[in-house]
């Protein structure tokens, strides 16, 4: 399935964001979950950019059409976020990006692919703005958020979802490291930044950020 997010970008001019929805599997630590994922495709009408690669390629290859791919870019290296990256880089030519603090999450699912590194504070170019990469941990040591100042878009992976961080509790995950993350990297962005997130609806920063005690105080 394939939409325009619930809150377009205001900024930007020629940005162009779509949404793809995939179902699937997430497993890890033994157990397996069925998952719906949010699948992102930013860019204008000759170059993009996807973030996250989950489940089936071809919806996400269709919401890209003809256009170029400058990379597939990987919001953390949990199974469900990385299914079809090898896949969608070899149709389109591309690169997968990973930040190496997830390199052994990567190899539980793809460990004959060497994808290429992410850091924290590279920038990509795309429909004439840029996109920041931002190292967030705690939902995975290498979990990344993508930011696009100029647009108001936040694209936040698993760390932060409406009504909380991502989950914690599972292998290479802490809730008070993925707390920090949000606290000192997310929330500091303006109030009307709007989040895309990797499972489920958006949501803006300024809808988040006056709840995060409560967050703290319940633990997760």
């Amino acid at each position: 399935m394939a939409d325009t997010p619930a809150h377009p970008p205001q900024s930007a001019t020629g940005l162009r964001i779509d949404r793809v929805v995939t179902h699937g599997i997430f497993a890890l630590d033994g157990g397996e979950w069925e998952v719906d994922n949010n699948i992102w495709v930013l860019g204008d009408d000759e170059q993009c950019v996807i973030i996250d690669a989950a489940h089936d390629a071809d919806p996400i290859a269709a919401a890209v059409a003809d256009r170029e791919v400058l990379g597939v870019l990987c919001s953390h290296a949990h199974n469900d976020h990385i299914t079809v990256a090898p896949e969608l880089a070899r149709r389109f030519d591309s690169r997968v990006f990973v930040h190496p603090g997830d390199r052994m999450l990567w190899d539980e699912t793809h460990p004959d692919v060497e994808p290429f590194d992410l850091a924290d504070g590279d920038t990509f170019s795309i429909a004439g703005t840029q996109m920041r990469v931002m190292n967030t941990p705690g939902h995975s040591p290498g979990s990344c958020a993508f930011y696009l100042p100029e647009a108001k878009v936040l694209f936040s992976g698993d760390t932060l979802f409406a009504g909380g961080p991502g989950a914690t509790g599972r292998s290479f995950s802490d809730f008070g490291t993925i707390i920090e993350s949000i606290k000192q990297r997310l929330l500091t962005l303006p109030n009307d930044t709007e989040v895309y997130t990797g499972h489920g609806d958006a949501t803006q920063i300024g809808e988040e950020a006056p709840h995060l005690e409560e967050w703290i105080a319940r633990g997760h």
